[in-house]
Formats: C-alpha cells, structure tokens, sequence
C-alpha cells in the first residue's frame, strides 16, 4: 500500500481556522478533497494557496453532511478513502496503522479508530495486540472506507442532513454481509461539536436539535417501520411539549427556542415531510 491508494474526503461549512487544524494534520503528500457546503470562494482561495493537495470544491449551498460526503466520495479515484470531520485531526501513525490493518482485514468495508473523542486519547486499550475488532457501526467523523465494497450498498443516504447517517450507512453494510472493524491503534482526535465558526453557534445548535429529532424518526421509520418508530419517539415528543411549556412559564427563551425545534424536527418527520431545516446564517 502507498500514499496513492487513499484520498481523504472532508466536509466543512463555515468551518473557520479549526480546519487549518485539520488539514495541517496530513501529510500534504495525501490528496485531500475539501467539500464546503456554501458558496464562499474567498474560503476556496486560502484553503487550496495554503495547501496544494486539497481540491476544494463549493456546492452553493448547505447540502448537510451525507449528500456533501457523497459528492466528495463520487470523485475519488483511488482504492480506499478516509472521511474526516473538519473538527478532527490525525495523529502521526494513524494512515501507517490503517495500510497495517489492511493487511490484517483486507475484505473490510469500513474501519474506525478506537480512540474516537479527545477527551479519551489517554485511554489504556484493552486490545493490546492492536487487532481489528469487528463491530456494527463507527462513529461518522472519521471512517476509512473500501471503495470496491459500496457498489451494491451505495453510500449515505441523502435525506439525513445531519446525524443517523453513518449508523444507517453501517446498518446497510451489515445487511449486505459487509465488515465493519475498530482498529485500536488507528488514533485520530476529534473536539466533537467544533466544526463551524463561533458566531454562528446559536443558529447551529439549533439546527442540531432539530435534525436530531428528525432524524432519529427517519432513521427508526426506515429500518423497524412507522409504529415502532412512533413508540421509540413519543417519550421524547412528550418531554419536548412539556419543556416547551415549563420554559414559557419561566421565562427561559433559549431553553424554550431548543426543545421548540426538538418538537418541530419530530412533527415533520412524523408527517413525512424531508428534513428541509436550515441554520439561519
């Protein structure tokens, strides 16, 4: 395996300088595809004079994470690909460990790493021999995929626009008899949450919620049916209704606008409506 059998597919939206982080993580000998979900050719400019083996490519819009992934995905040419949220970076090893554990797993169709959040990197692993250990799903801001194995499954479903979208990916896979592994000496930090800029941090928690909720309907609908997806949500519904309420009593407008948007998300998403939300920014 050499450095010409992976390309690493980021997507970003108004990321800010926390993708400089990210990028100045990779050996510029890696090809980079940099998907941004907007229109801003100024962010396009910097990004590809800073680092010439990123391809940045604009969309024009927020398209959310799956349908971005997917275009950045469409255009890779090479043998395997590394999907990396733009709050996450590599560690030193991480890319010499995945072409070790391809040659341990060669028949995979995603690996993950072990250690997954930042805050966890100190962690002892209990696998000391570094194996890849075979489970159902991984976390979505940092998969290694095996290209040759998505062409009957596809890749993310685009009706998500955010969350859901690697655990419906992973769930697909098995359903085809596809493997999934951990690989506990893959080591990439991810700060979780930290993906866009500060001021439009309200706007996007918002957002959050709201595709949470949607999500999780859509997600449940799709893989165990209508009813049992209106079950698994009601309790949620309920707490959303009676939190909407409690904060309009005490005057809590921030904690009224969230459980709001948790309420609208999973109303569209009970009436079939697409996840049509968008982050005012």
């Amino acid at each position: 395996m050499s450095i010409k059998d992976i390309t690493i597919v980021i997507t970003s939206f108004k990321s800010g300088e926390i993708i400089n982080n990210c990028l100045n993580s990779i050996d510029r000998q890696y090809k980079v595809i940099l998907v941004e979900n907007s229109n801003d050719l100024e962010f396009k400019k910097k990004i590809e004079e800073k680092f010439n083996n990123v391809e940045c490519i604009l969309t024009g819009e927020n398209f959310g994470y799956g349908k971005a992934n997917n275009i950045g995905l469409k255009k890779v040419k090479t043998k395997y690909a590394l999907i990396l949220n733009p709050d996450s970076e590599l560690h030193v090893s991480a890319l010499e460990n995945f072409f070790t554990a391809i040659n341990q797993v060669p028949g995979f169709a995603i690996m993950g790493p072990y250690i997954q959040e930042k805050k966890d990197e100190d962690k002892k692993i209990n696998n000391k021999n570094s194996d890849p250990i075979l489970v159902k799903n991984v976390k979505g801001f940092a998969m290694f995929l095996n290209m040759s194995e998505f062409q009957h499954v596809g890749f993310f479903d685009e009706n998500f626009f955010i969350y859901f979208e690697e655990m419906d990916l992973c769930k697909r896979l098995v359903n085809y008899q596809k493997k999934i592994y951990l690989v506990p000496n893959i080591k990439i930090n991810h700060v979780g949450a930290q993906s866009h800029i500060k001021i439009i941090d309200k706007q996007m928690e918002l957002s959050r919620n709201w595709h949470w909720m949607w999500s999780t309907f859509y997600y449940y609908k799709k893989h165990k049916g209508f009813f049992v997806s209106l079950l698994i949500v009601l309790p949620k519904l309920c707490s959303a209704v009676f939190k909407i309420i409690f904060y309009s009593l005490f005057l809590n407008k921030k904690k009224k606008e969230i459980y709001y948007h948790r309420y609208s998300g999973l109303i569209n998403a009970i009436m079939g409506k697409s996840s049509w939300y968008r982050p005012k920014v």
